[in-house]
């Protein structure tokens, strides 16, 4: 027993209800912690975990399996809810950056980051060229549970339409990084693939790859109309049964894809976009706030969960090179792959990009991603996943951490938390939010017009204030800095 190990039990255990109830209370109760003093809240989740596990107050769960499958359940909690949340019409226009960077971006960042990893560590870990490219495919995605905690956890308000599209980048880019991770587990474990050579690697890596892709697209779709057309003609009278029935049709993408050989997280993805975009919700208020309460239950177990896993003693033998792969995503393939894909769109600033480049978060996704080389028995699997372990904390802190300020020290957020001028005039919940943006320098950058400040969509300018006067605003407006914008936030129906 460890000096910390006071309980020193088994978490699935007689005691497991209570153990359980016990983590997430103080789970929850910590989060006052995280908002106070700016500490991503999952980060502290992770924290929470391995003080109370094997090394810290002596909690057992070394049940890998079994991680794996209540992670991937957990993941796809997310996923879906998520996807219903994500509206197309603020998603259209960076539809193109988004899935780039989510698939191209994905590619680019496990290619850069495999060939540091076989460079730098190759020898030092004993590893070969495909174990290195596994390990940065293992990290290649953003997390979505974080990116959407974080963006969402602090409130920004990005311009340049940047929130919608770190969200579908987010959302989407898991599929492509657990495929290719299937794919290097299958390579390196199967000595019939090992022994046919490279090209047959490669071309079965290849035509696994697309398989999954293709498969997961067309149950996405399938399953997405047929929903659309079963959801608008059956009508529950309980709001909680309408959201069972929503999650059953999102597990059943996942599940029959996956049945299909194909990527079950791409299918309920795309199945939660078009419930969410062209199925008409009577009771969506009560429907979002069930997925939003079950999303961030799947969120704390699952980071409590792969917390518990972790056992910070063998993890000190790996702590430099995680630092540096950790260190070289960040700095160097994240921004590289970041600012080729967005290179075609001219209407995205460097700002924009340098924002898009930071916003590389690590999370739970990378951890999960980590245990199917060590469910598979792989070689080296146990370094793998302290090494991905170790990396998500920095990033975490680091990234997770400094979002808000760097959004607003390279000028591109609202007000987090701005006090809306009404004029007197009482708005109904349904028609949005309201905010206040005062006009600067940079807004004014491509045109000094209302019109040209490019506003997101979904985003109406309903009065200016310009000292004590009241102007009541049109496209041709000239704008000057300091102009107090009262603004509108919601739908759209153009």
């Amino acid at each position: 027993m460890t000096p910390l190990s006071v309980l020193a039990v088994n978490l699935l255990s007689e005691n497991l209800l209570l153990l359980a109830s016990v983590l997430i209370f103080t789970a929850i109760l910590i989060t006052k912690v995280g908002s106070r003093f700016g500490v991503p809240t999952l980060l502290l989740f992770l924290l929470l975990g391995m003080l109370a596990g094997g090394d810290g107050l002596g909690l057992k769960f070394d049940n890998y399996e079994l991680a794996e499958s209540i992670g991937h359940f957990a993941m796809t909690i997310i996923l879906f809810s998520a996807g219903l949340e994500t509206s197309l019409d603020e998603t259209k226009p960076v539809f193109k950056q988004g899935a780039l960077l989510s698939t191209l971006g994905v590619l680019l960042t496990i290619a850069l980051t495999g060939v540091f990893i076989w460079l730098a560590f190759g020898k030092t870990l004993g590893s070969t060229l495909a174990v290195c490219f596994l390990l940065a495919a293992v990290m290649g995605s953003t997390d979505s549970a974080s990116v959407f905690s974080v963006l969402r956890g602090k409130k920004l308000h990005l311009r340049e339409n940047l929130g919608p599209m770190l969200e579908l980048e987010s959302g989407s880019n898991d599929p492509m990084a657990f495929t290719l991770t299937i794919v290097l587990v299958q390579t390196l474990t199967s000595e019939k693939i090992l022994q046919a050579g490279s090209g047959h690697v490669v071309l079965y890596g290849c035509l696994f790859l697309l398989l999954q892709m293709a498969v997961g697209l067309a149950v996405g779709f399938g399953v997405g109309y047929a929903a659309k057309w079963m959801l608008n003609r059956i009508k529950l009278s309980s709001s909680a049964l309408t959201s069972i029935l929503i999650l059953s049709v999102g597990c059943f993408a996942n599940g029959f894809a996956s049945l299909l050989h194909g990527n079950g997280l791409l299918a309920l993805y795309i199945t939660a976009i078009i419930i969410g975009n062209q199925v008409h919700l009577g009771q969506r208020k009560e429907i979002i706030s069930f997925f939003d309460g079950f999303t961030w239950l799947m969120q704390l177990v699952m980071f409590l969960m792969l917390g518990l896993l972790a056992r910070p003693s063998q993890m000190l033998p790996v702590i430099l090179p995680a630092l540096l792969i950790g260190l070289f995503m960040t700095l160097v393939a994240r921004p590289a792959s970041v600012f080729l894909c967005l290179a075609p769109f001219k209407g995205l600033s460097t700002r924009a990009k340098a924002f898009v480049s930071w916003v590389g978060l690590k999370g739970a996704g990378p951890i999960l991603f980590a245990l199917c080389p060590v469910v598979a028995g792989l070689k080296g699997s146990t370094d793998m996943f302290n090494i991905v372990f170790l990396i998500t904390l920095f990033s975490l802190l680091l990234q997770g951490g400094t979002l808000g300020r760097m959004a607003r020290w390279l000028h591109l957020s609202y007000d987090e938390d701005p006090v809306a001028e009404t004029f007197g005039i009482e708005i109904p919940e349904e028609m949005g939010m309201l905010r206040d943006h005062t006009v600067i320098e940079e807004d004014l950058a491509g045109g000094s017009t209302l019109r040209d400040l490019r506003l997101p969509h979904g985003i109406r300018v309903l009065m200016v204030r310009r000292g004590e006067q009241f102007l009541v605003p049109h496209g041709s407006m000239p704008l000057e800095v300091g102009d107090r914008l009262v603004i509108i936030m919601g739908e759209s129906d153009d």
